[in-house]
């Protein structure tokens, strides 16, 4: 599909009135996406797990206008209160889709949203919060033009979620999700995310992720300024090389079950989106003297115990540790015993892979 298929021809109804709620899932990248084109289009392909309990909940109530708006009219609240300083990010998001949902200004929106994790502990909110948001707006279409299906309201959905956050590309539906092209993998797309069509062992059902929240101040740089950073950067293009092989060997992975070869997968492309963060100009040291902390003791307990743990990061302090459902028990009492005091103020959350976001 092209970006002119998510042009639509007129619609079909009226619609005076409605509302519409959608929850959806953060996700984590095991192949990270760092480093991005204009329009959102990312610079190399990257793959996460859906998550099931970090996620945003987001009601949108809508009222036809009497006149078409000169701009776009909506106020939002966060968990109950109106969030000004929220506006801009909305702002920009609808200014970037309105080619594709031209009922827009239309409308007068109400959005409330909350998230199930505290705003400020450091998880990123963006993937779940603009991807509950482009699905709540595609409701309000497909009430519009009854005629469409699911398939392509879930490819619109990511495709219009990936324009506020490329990551939000990847909340839309779950376990393992694709986004972006990789010539090893069928139908997969820069514009939207896919659900990733090869064999997926049962090693990889239920997969466990503790966030440790290491950190859960503002972020030191933001999402934005660090894709920018990989243009020019010295190694940006072995960088992208490397997630297409890392995507390329994932598919065997995922395939036999093989948790020696993902651990080390997923913790050298962790390490690696640090390293590009360091390299750069400016640079930045995103990790804490604890994020390090955590993972030496990952490493210790995995070669004592012969488990299956490992860390990834995002472009920030916390560390997600990922590990099998099967060996749940063990991990969490060294998580508790040994990972909590590195947290701060002891904080963690406890989530495991999720199947994608749910009208609610």
């Amino acid at each position: 599909m092209t970006e002119k298929d998510f042009i639509p021809s007129e619609y079909t109804k009226l619609i005076a009135k409605g509302e519409v709620t959608w929850k959806s899932p953060s996700n984590i990248a095991l192949v990270k996406y760092w480093g991005k084109e204009a329009n959102q289009i990312p610079a190399n392909p990257s793959i996460s797990f859906t998550l099931d309990t970090c996620a945003t909940t987001t009601k949108v109530t809508y009222k036809k206008l009497e006149n078409k708006a000169q701009d776009f009219s909506f106020d939002l609240f966060f968990e109950g209160s109106l969030k000004e300083d929220f506006k801009p990010k909305i702002q920009t998001f609808f200014k970037r889709i309105e080619d594709y949902l031209p009922f827009l200004k239309n409308y007068h929106f109400k959005i409330e949203t909350s998230n199930s994790f505290p705003h400020s502990s450091g998880i990123a909110s963006s993937a779940s919060g603009l991807s509950a948001l482009a699905l709540a707006l595609m409701s309000l279409e497909k009430e519009l033009n009854p005629d469409i299906n699911e398939d392509y309201f879930i490819k619109k959905a990511s495709f219009l979620a990936r324009l506020g956050s490329g990551s939000a590309a990847r909340s839309i539906e779950g376990d393992v999700v694709q986004w972006g092209n990789h010539e090893g993998t069928t139908n997969s797309s820069n514009l939207y995310a896919v659900k990733y069509p090869y064999k997926v062992h049962t090693n990889f059902k239920k997969y466990q992720d503790t966030i440790l929240l290491v950190d859960k101040g503002q972020k030191e740089v933001s999402s934005t300024v660090g894709h920018n950073l990989m243009h020019g950067h010295p190694f940006s293009q072995q960088r992208f090389a490397q997630a297409h092989d890392n995507l390329t060997k994932l598919k065997e992975v995922f395939a036999e079950g093989d948790l020696k070869t993902f651990i080390e997968i997923v913790e050298s492309e962790a390490l690696t989106l640090h390293a590009m963060m360091m390299t750069s100009l400016p640079y930045f040291v995103l990790m804490k003297p604890n994020t390090l902390e955590i993972i030496n003791k990952i490493w210790d307990f995995r070669k004592r115990t012969n488990t299956h743990v490992c860390f990834t990061l995002d472009a920030g302090a916390n560390v997600h540790v990922l590990y099998p459902e099967s060996e749940k028990e063990e991990i969490m009492q060294f998580i508790k015993d040994e990972l909590v005091a590195f947290c701060q103020n002891g904080q963690y959350i406890c989530d495991q892979i999720g199947f994608g976001a749910k009208k609610v």
